[in-house]
């Protein structure tokens, strides 16, 4: 008796969210390009040329990268707006004055070996964002710490100094931390424009709002208990970048609301603890001679590392929390 001919059918699998509605993959990275258009926007006000040539050479080499990368692993090559998205975010940490070969170097490592080695989009344990810039940091730290005056509309003088740092909180105010006019990243010194960004994409459901929730308010409370000014921690940095736009990756971000919760809690305890502390217990265990720039600005800033740290700590809080499947119902026991 002969068998008959059955049609297969290949099993595909897709990156998460695997819930049919009309958020797809795609439809989020880009809802997450038109959010970043505010932080982006103040970038090239305030940065003008440096800005701009930054964020193409970023964004163009995590393009190539990506349609190289598939065609070497023999995937076929879809503009689902994540190498942008990769690109963009990288490009608005990065200092005014950095050499563009740099942020091409740092791009391509975001794609090349933080994403796509590790699967591509819904696989990487890392967000490819902080790991590309954890590479230039600790290739490139004096490159990477290098801050100019921002050519902004505010009457008071505004120094180059470095985020954070003793000069930048006496010098500074409240108000131009709020709206940007100040040394940093080229697109992570706008609070309010990030701020604004990040309530869009709440809205639209395309991030949980636990995650930015978690880690605002407990940096805010944490460096109040510390003795920290809480509203300075807040806008300085790439804190609001951060928690809206980098900690919600939901591929490197835990499943379950509880996880969420926990994840976030991590990244602002961890990154108050490295702002407050780190670089008095380098110089106290190695002495300030040997305090190169690289330590100088993991544990100054805190937000980049904080997050990774919280990375590599989601399988872990996903194993013990884990997601309650549908339709189950606990048991109840028959006491007859």
């Amino acid at each position: 008796m002969q068998e008959k001919n059955i049609p297969t059918r290949e099993l595909a699998i897709s990156p998460e969210p695997h819930i049919r509605n009309w958020l797809s993959s795609s439809r989020m990275m880009y809802i997450t390009l038109f959010a970043l258009l505010l932080p982006t926007a103040a970038a090239i006000y305030f940065y003008g040329y440096n800005a701009l040539s930054v964020i193409a050479v970023s964004i163009t080499t995590a393009l190539i990268t990506e349609y190289l990368a598939k065609r070497i692993r023999g995937q076929a090559f879809v503009m689902d707006g994540s190498a942008i998205v990769i690109g963009l975010l990288l490009a608005l940490l990065m200092p005014p004055t950095i050499a563009l070969w740099m942020v091409a170097v740092g791009a391509f490592v975001a794609i090349a070996i933080v994403k796509e080695a590790f699967g591509g989009l819904g696989h990487y344990i890392f967000n490819p964002v902080l790991g590309g810039v954890a590479f230039m940091h600790a290739c490139f730290p004096v490159e990477m710490s290098k801050w100019i005056a921002p050519m902004g509309f505010s009457s008071e003088i505004t120094l180059a100094t470095a985020p954070l740092s003793e000069n930048f909180a006496a010098n500074t105010s409240k108000l131009s931390m709020l709206i940007g006019d100040t040394s940093g990243g080229i697109g992570e010194t706008s609070a309010l424009l990030i701020l604004i960004g990040g309530i869009i994409l709440i809205y639209l459901r395309v991030i949980d709002w636990r995650i930015p929730l978690a880690v605002i308010a407990t940096t805010f409370i944490f460096s109040a208990m510390l003795g920290a000014d809480p509203i300075y921690q807040l806008l300085t940095g790439s804190l609001m970048l951060g928690a809206f736009f980098l900690a919600t990756d939901s591929t490197a971000s835990p499943m379950t609301k509880k996880g969420r919760i926990i994840f976030g809690i991590g990244v602002g305890i961890l990154l108050v603890l490295m702002r407050l502390y780190g670089l008095k217990l380098v110089e106290e265990l190695f002495g300030e001679v040997l305090v190169i720039s690289l330590i100088k600005e993991v544990t100054t800033e805190g937000v980049i590392y904080s997050i990774l740290l919280m990375n590599a700590v989601t399988p872990l809080i996903d194993r013990f929390l884990k997601v309650k499947p549908y339709g189950f119902k606990k048991a109840v026991k028959d006491d007859a």
